[in-house]
């Protein structure tokens, strides 16, 4: 068994455990920061959003809508989508791709 904690991260975003089905990883936004400068597709990969602080614009084949802290969102494979942070504290997420998006040491 291997525990992570999304505060312990050294990136803006990092993947923290890899098995073969699932993936976890943190990103964390600061104000004014996004997930990518275009949409972003995971062409093989649901990827699972959770808002554990702050609050995010969220774009999701096209529909935008504000998530606030607690909300989760799923984005399924193929699916545009982008994440900005528009408010003035950092956002800090919580995700699962499956099948994993990223090599296991990914960091941002």
């Amino acid at each position: 068994m291997t525990i992570s904690n999304i505060y312990n991260r050294k990136a803006w975003f990092e993947v923290m455990q890899t098995t073969e089905r699932t993936q976890t990883a943190v990103m964390v936004l600061t104000s004014g920061g996004h997930s990518s400068e275009e949409m972003n597709v995971h062409a093989g990969s649901d990827q699972v959003l959770l808002l554990v602080e702050g609050e995010l614009l969220a774009e999701v084949n096209g529909e935008k809508l504000v998530m606030s802290k607690g909300d989760s969102c799923i984005v399924p494979a193929g699916t545009p989508h982008r994440f900005e942070n528009r408010g003035t504290n950092p956002a800090v997420t919580f995700n699962v791709y499956s099948p994993p998006e990223y090599s296991p040491r990914e960091k941002g």
